[in-house]
């Protein structure tokens, strides 16, 4: 064992959405912070946009499996139906405003102000069961009055 002459104890790991990427509708930046998360994987008022929340008390995978799924039903529903754009419209009946991520870890706190936020209630909250989001994806409807098809 070597003797240290400084130890480090943060990593330093900030949160970002997307890599950094700018999100622009209709010509004007979307502040991310001021969305709401759909079914753990579309923003509110961002058009045709999917992102992948996994799960914190499980493997990030099996939810990033599921969102992949989904958004396929999604894109067949839009192909059957000549649609082609599909927007989560938040308004408010979804709940209280809470954070995305349910840690508490350092990270997470300090980049939660960067972080989409999530309702108390469906299709807003962020529900960290496999049981559930595996009935929701394959039983649940697209076209539930909350996502704006056209």
């Amino acid at each position: 064992m070597l003797p240290a002459d400084v130890v480090v104890t943060a990593t330093g790991l900030r949160l970002e959405v997307g890599g950094g990427a700018e999100v622009v509708v209709d010509g004007s930046p979307v502040d991310l912070a001021g969305t709401h998360v759909y079914k753990g994987c579309m923003l509110s008022g961002v058009p045709n946009l999917a992102l992948s929340v996994g799960y914190t008390n499980a493997s990030w995978t099996l939810r990033a499996d599921l969102t992949a799924r989904w958004v396929c039903h999604l894109l067949q529903h839009l192909d059957r139906h000549g649609l082609s754009v599909a927007t989560p419209r938040w308004d408010g009946s979804g709940g209280d405003d809470r954070p995305l991520l349910d840690l508490t870890s350092g990270y997470v706190r300090r980049g939660e102000h960067l972080l989409p936020r999530q309702g108390s209630r469906r299709p807003w909250r962020v529900v960290q069961s496999y049981v559930y989001d595996l009935a929701v994806t394959r039983l649940g409807r697209i076209d539930d009055g909350v996502l704006e098809l056209r």
